[in-house]
This record gives C-alpha cells, sequence and structure tokens, in this order.
C-alpha cells in the first residue's frame, strides 16, 4: 500500500473519541454475549450426551466437537464477504436466524436415541448449522466493530468480543450442567433453539454501520497477511480444544465432581485476561503479546497433564484460560493489519478459519489418542503443539526487527 492510499485509509477510519471506544463496543459485545450462550450451554454436557447417553467412545466424541468448527471453517470466507459486502448487522442476524435451526436439529437427534449412530449424525449436522451460525455471528460483530471505531482498535475489539463469547461460556457451563439435570438434552435444544431469537430484539435497535468500501475480495492479498499469524493461532487453540472437549471426561474418568467448574475457570481468567490487557495488542505489538501469553498457555497445559488432583486441574485450566486470552488478538493484529482494507472482514473469517481447521482436525486426533494411550496424554501432546505457536511468534518478531 502506498503511503498516499494510506493516508486515505486513515482518513475513511472511524474516529472514536466522541464516545470512548468501549462504550460503542458494548452493545455488539452483548450481542455476542447472549448468542454464544447457546454454545456455552452444551460445552459441558454434549461430551456426557453421546458418551454416556448414546454410548460412543471418546473419536466420536470428538467428531461432535469437531463438526462445528469444520463447518465453521468453510463458512468463515463466505461469512467475512457477507460482512464486507452486504453488511456487518447482516451477517449478525444471519448467523442468529442459521443458529435457531441448529437447536431444531438437536431436538430431531432425540428422536432416535435408541439408534445412536443416526441420532449421533443428526447431532453431528445441527454442531454443523450452529458452527456456520457462529462464523456469521462473529465475523459480523467483529466488522461491526471496525466499523464503529476503526483498525487502530483492532485489538480492543477483538478483546471486547472474545470478553463476551467467554462470559457467555463461563456462565452457560454451569446453566447448561443445571438444565442438563433437570430437562436432559431436550433442555439443551430448546435452550440451542430458543436463545438466538431472543437476541435478536438486542440486535434490532443497534445502529447499522455502512461500509464504505466496494472492492472484490482480494483473497490472495488477504491470505499473504493471514497465513503465518493464522498458524499461531490454530497451534495455540488446540490447549483450548483439549480443554472444552476432554475436560470432562478426565473428571469422570477420576470420579471427580463439578467439572463444569473446569469451563468457568477458563473462562473468568480468559475474561479476566482480556479486560485487563486488551489494550496491550494495540500498544506494544501483537507478536510480542502473543509470544508472551503463548508461553503461559503452555504452562497450564503441562499442568493438567501432571496434575494428581482436580484442584490442580482447575489450576491447570485457570493458568490456560488466562495464557489463551492473548493469543487471538495477539495474532491477529497482525494479521488484520496486514489486510487490505477493503476486505478486513474477510481478513477477520481467513484468520479464525485457522482456529476453526486446528480444532475441526485436533479434537479427533486427540480422541484417537485418549482411546489409545489415555485422557492424560492428551494434555502432554496438546502442550508440544502449543509451543509451536511460540515459535510462530518469533518468526513473526524476526520480520518486525
Amino acid at each position: 500500500m502506498s503511503k498516499d492510499s494510506a493516508l486515505s485509509v486513515d482518513r475513511s477510519e472511524p474516529s472514536a473519541t466522541t464516545r470512548s471506544v468501549p462504550i460503542q463496543l458494548l452493545p455488539i459485545a452483548a450481542v455476542v454475549f447472549v448468542a454464544f450462550l447457546v454454545i456455552g450451554l452444551a460445552l459441558p454436557v454434549l461430551p456426557l450426551h453421546v458418551h454416556q447417553g448414546l454410548g460412543l467412545g471418546t473419536f466420536v466424541v470428538g467428531l461432535v466437537a469437531g463438526a462445528q468448527f469444520g463447518a465453521s471453517l468453510l463458512s468463515r470466507f463466505w461469512a467475512g464477504h457477507f460482512a464486507d459486502s452486504r453488511g456487518a448487522k447482516r451477517a449478525t442476524v444471519t448467523g442468529l436466524l442459521v443458529a435457531t435451526v441448529a437447536g431444531l436439529l438437536y431436538l430431531l437427534s432425540l428422536f432416535f436415541n435408541k439408534q445412536p449412530v443416526t441420532s449421533v449424525a443428526i447431532l453431528i449436522l445441527g454442531r454443523a448449522v450452529l458452527g456456520g451460525a457462529e462464523s456469521f455471528i462473529v465475523t459480523g460483530a467483529f466488522t461491526w466493530g471496525l466499523a464503529l471505531v476503526g483498525s487502530k482498535n483492532t485489538g480492543t475489539i477483538m478483546a471486547w468480543v472474545g470478553t463476551a463469547m467467554y462470559a457467555a461460556f463461563a456462565i452457560g457451563a454451569p446453566v447448561g450442567t443445571s438444565l442438563y439435570a433437570a430437562f436432559g438434552f431436550a433442555g439443551i435444544a430448546l435452550a440451542t433453539g430458543l436463545i438466538p431469537l431472543v437476541t435478536l430484539l438486542f440486535v434490532a435497535p443497534c445502529s447499522s454501520v455502512a461500509s464504505p468500501h466496494h472492492a472484490q475480495p482480494a483473497f490472495t492479498r488477504v491470505i499473504a497477511a493471514v497465513w503465518l499469524p493464522g498458524i499461531g493461532l490454530a497451534f495455540s487453540s488446540v490447549g483450548f480444544g483439549a480443554i472444552t472437549t476432554f475436560i470432562v471426561l478426565l473428571f469422570a474418568q477420576h470420579g471427580w465432581d463439578h467439572a463444569w467448574l473446569a469451563f468457568s475457570v477458563v473462562s473468568i481468567t480468559f475474561m479476566g485476561g482480556r479486560l485487563l490487557f486488551g489494550h496491550l495488542p494495540d500498544r506494544i505489538g501483537g507478536a510480542k503479546v502473543a509470544l508472551l501469553f503463548v508461553s503461559i498457555e503452555a504452562l497450564g497445559q503441562v499442568t493438567i497433564w501432571l496434575a494428581p488432583t482436580s484442584d490442580l486441574v482447575l489450576l491447570g485450566a485457570a493458568v490456560t484460560g488466562f495464557g489463551y486470552s492473548l493469543v487471538y488478538p495477539g495474532f491477529g493484529v497482525e494479521a488484520v493489519r496486514q489486510a487490505p482494507p477493503a476486505n478486513r472482514g474477510l481478513a477477520m473469517g481467513a484468520y479464525t478459519a485457522f482456529l476453526d481447521l486446528a480444532l475441526g482436525v485436533a479434537n479427533p486426533a486427540l480422541g484417537l489418542v485418549a482411546s489409545g494411550a489415555g485422557l492424560g496424554a492428551v494434555y502432554l501432546v496438546s502442550t508440544l503443539v502449543v509451543f509451536g505457536a511460540a515459535a510462530v511468534a518469533l518468526l513473526l518478531l524476526s520480520r518486525v526487527v
């Protein structure tokens, strides 16, 4: 990009001086929070429903969990282009409507509980539909935030959107556990269908900011900007996936109670990291922040691997959540700032697709590790993979220097 074009982009950037950035982002964060309750509700109970309710193995648990991320991967580019060309608010609304369909598929799967293979096939379809919905909601929300406060606040936008997501996970985990205990998986299915519809009431009064850009997608330039930070994100996300998919089964294997606490602890420390330090990628550079926090995440994974008690497992989950909190915006700042301004929604979709790819592949792969070497080995493998993200951050730093 030339200096003249860079200056013109800066002038086209929205100003956040009239109102503070957090105030402008708060309505968008609220929408993301309510929408992601549907994912948080299912996190602690899906493995139990598939493994204990339907009697299927850990590999199938990984497939069910990975289906959402695989579908998100396939829909990220579409969602990004949709948000750039049709508007961020419209992308968000589309995602909420599609999420309701996922709830209906969850309900349908329950009619085939006596045919576990059919039931889990429908459940996987529902997870895939939810993955597409999540893609549109997150990409729409991020693009909406960029339109409101500008790319100079990229890290802050990611921090707020991510905080809303994990606040939903933190609250959703105990609520989902209670729903499952009281009403079975039917309670989760009904909530998944109804919550997105309620969220539309929050979206309707929010102002829609039209994108000033109408350029065609610069696909090759977007990929060139995001591929290396995306690999760093992918490696770091394996540690998160190891907790969300297999921590419940680890607790069950040892006879430990209150497995849902692991989800809440991860979410709370994640939110704390985002709220306290979410400004750092914009201030000191994304690669530096990513390197530090990836190292912290790896320490949390090692703790879970070596932990002999549930308390130490929860400590490892807390450290993992804190470490993972700044990895996404850290690598994300490096990706989005290098992307063409007209295609930042597409860049966000492409960057986040690496997370989907990682979890879509890693969850079944870690399921095979658990089947062959035990659940504890999952966290040894995830530790080694997370350290790969540190190598990516070092490479990005060497480019800056």
